[in-house]
């Protein structure tokens, strides 16, 4: 099966669970039994770290099909940090978990083909190809447009994977650009969704879901709807309930119950922790 969404699909008809876990780790929210182990020095937080992913992803790789690791959590210990979310990406692969890198790419051509080949694809060495990150998925900006975007999809394509473009996202302030009107009255986020549905269409897998995805937030159930008619065919990631709204519970509960009611998996949750 070499279309990251039905892949994608299959894990969550497998689990039957549409939730994906964030793993953005905090090491002061970290439990004090772990941090003891290691050195307060950076090289010692980012053990703690890695055993604490690892731990979380022991405890829901058979109930749950996917992680989401945000790479900014990572980054911010530096090199120590960048092993550690490669560390957790091969775990989570090798516990047969779909792994989501939440790195939110958006670029020029060929800066963009850089990320790309580091997540998605290959980066060549001589005559040789190799993966560096080698994810499932990736989510990407799409502000530069096609240009942006395409390297990614052509990635998609050779290589079987997958990537959430952002739509319309749970943040307070997303109206500010999203909700902006066109001159035929169209907000920008239906905009950028009519071109989300179209980037996907050479990559509709035996689902009926293309593996060019989007990222819509559950702070936006009103939205949400709006853009399933206008997307059809694409995935949707939703984040904006676990760590990050309470309201948005009342949703996420209404799609997990249509889910168990529609075999089609139309909408893919994710909590953070």
């Amino acid at each position: 099966m070499n279309n990251a969404m039905d892949r994608l699909i299959k894990k969550i008809k497998e689990t039957n669970n549409p939730t994906v876990m964030g793993l953005d780790p905090r090491y002061d929210m970290i439990p004090e039994s772990i941090r003891e182990k290691y050195s307060k020095d950076v090289e010692g937080a980012c053990k703690a770290i890695l055993e604490f992913n690892k731990g979380l992803i022991d405890s829901v790789c058979d109930i749950i099909p996917a992680v989401k690791p945000q790479i900014a959590f990572y980054e911010m210990f530096g090199v120590e940090g960048i092993k550690v979310f490669n560390e957790t990406c091969k775990y989570a692969r090798e516990k047969e978990m779909i792994v989501i890198a939440d790195i939110k790419r958006g670029d020029i051509g060929s800066t963009a083909a850089g990320y790309s080949n580091a997540y998605l694809g290959k980066t060549a060495l001589g005559d040789e190809k190799i993966s560096i990150y080698d994810v499932d998925f990736v989510t990407v900006n799409p502000y530069l447009g096609i240009d942006g975007v395409k390297p990614f999809i052509d990635d998609c394509k050779e290589y079987g994977k997958g990537i959430f473009v952002l739509v319309k996202t749970s943040n307070k302030s997303s109206g500010e650009l999203q909700d902006l009107k066109l001159e035929d009255g169209r907000t920008i986020y239906e905009k950028v969704a009519e071109l989300v549905s179209s980037w996907g269409d050479e990559l509709v897998g035996e689902y009926g879901y293309s593996s060019v995805g989007a990222v819509v937030g559950a702070t936006y159930p009103i939205q949400i709807k709006e853009l399933r008619e206008i997307m059809p065919k694409t995935f949707f990631l939703i984040p904006g309930y676990g760590a990050q709204r309470r309201k948005s519970r009342r949703y996420s509960i209404r799609i997990q119950r249509r889910y168990r009611r529609n075999s089609k998996c139309i909408k893919k949750l994710n909590g953070s922790i």
